[in-house]
């Protein structure tokens, strides 16, 4: 292949990928944290908290400066620092690529979503990784950028399943999707996910039209894929009916990850993602 026509396939693959990136990196640095920290007692150089001397600690480890100002020892504990692994399951089925009134579809808000949080945590020195990568998660920008040529092909399935190729033991995972396939899937994912000790969060991604359900009148209903088709005469009759059910199925979902110990939210596509990065954020903070 000669130089030109190789640059000429490396722009195309590429194309894509800056938008994507850039917005995701964009609303990770507008969310100030702070430090990153684990916030768990254990080997490392940041200072978490002073406690109590117990028996059993050495000398050498009571703060004398600190001591002095009371009748007890105290301790100065640091804050625990050892890189942990987060992998990402992010949903690219043909149900993602829903939109409404010019709105993002679902699958680049979870994909923004997704590449934002891991930026943040990548900044704390975390490893990360989508959960169907080859390698195990990794650390670094560069990590992020691999991950983002991933999430720009879509799959043919009308529904996304959790696929878990890598489970880190005693990680943490975060699930991006709008969860409307059959839930039976979800539920061996966190029960495969939970047997190797991970912890995590399910962050349910709907454009508000899939909330409102605001169709009358006679309407023709068709999947993203084509492959599924239904039309009514009366849309409105079947408001109460659907929403029933899609609140049924949130309940379901907080439930079963509840059941988990895992963290369970709904996003939707009309609200600005900062909100949504904060919960993913501090859903994973108090999983350390």
């Amino acid at each position: 292949m000669s130089p030109a026509a190789l640059r000429a396939r490396a722009e195309a693959l590429a194309q894509p990928l800056p938008p994507l990136l850039a917005e995701a990196r964009q609303l990770a640095a507008s969310i100030q944290l702070g430090e990153h920290g684990r916030r768990r007692p254990g080997m490392g150089d940041a200072f978490w908290q002073y406690r109590p001397a117990m028996q059993g600690d050495p000398a050498r480890a009571i703060d004398w400066r600190r001591s002095a100002r009371s009748d007890q020892h105290f301790v100065q504990e640091k804050e625990w620092q050892a890189a942990q692994s987060v992998v990402f399951w992010v949903d690219r089925s043909a149900a993602m690529q829903f939109a409404a009134e010019d709105r993002v579809t679902k699958a680049d808000r979870a994909a923004v979503l997704g590449l934002a949080l891991a930026s943040l945590l990548v900044r704390g020195g975390e490893r990360v990784g989508l959960s169907d990568m080859p390698n195990p998660p990794q650390a670094g920008d560069l990590q992020v950028e691999r991950m983002a040529r991933l999430l720009m092909a879509e799959e043919e399935a009308e529904y996304g399943e959790p696929r878990l190729t890598q489970l880190p033991r005693h990680g943490r995972a975060v699930f991006l999707s709008d969860f409307l396939g059959p839930i039976e899937a979800v539920e061996a994912a966190l029960a495969r996910a939970t047997d190797r000790g991970l912890s995590g969060a399910l962050l349910q991604v709907l454009d508000p039209v899939e909330e409102a359900f605001p169709f009358s009148g006679r309407t023709l209903f068709h999947s993203m894929s084509g492959g599924m088709r239904h039309e009514t005469r009366e849309a409105a009759d079947l408001r109460e009916a659907y929403q029933e059910r899609l609140a049924a199925r949130k309940a379901a979902l907080a439930a079963l990850a509840a059941s988990h110990g895992w963290r369970f939210h709904t996003h939707h596509t009309g609200d600005a993602p900062a909100a949504a990065l904060l919960w993913l954020y501090h859903a994973m903070e108090r999983q350390r």
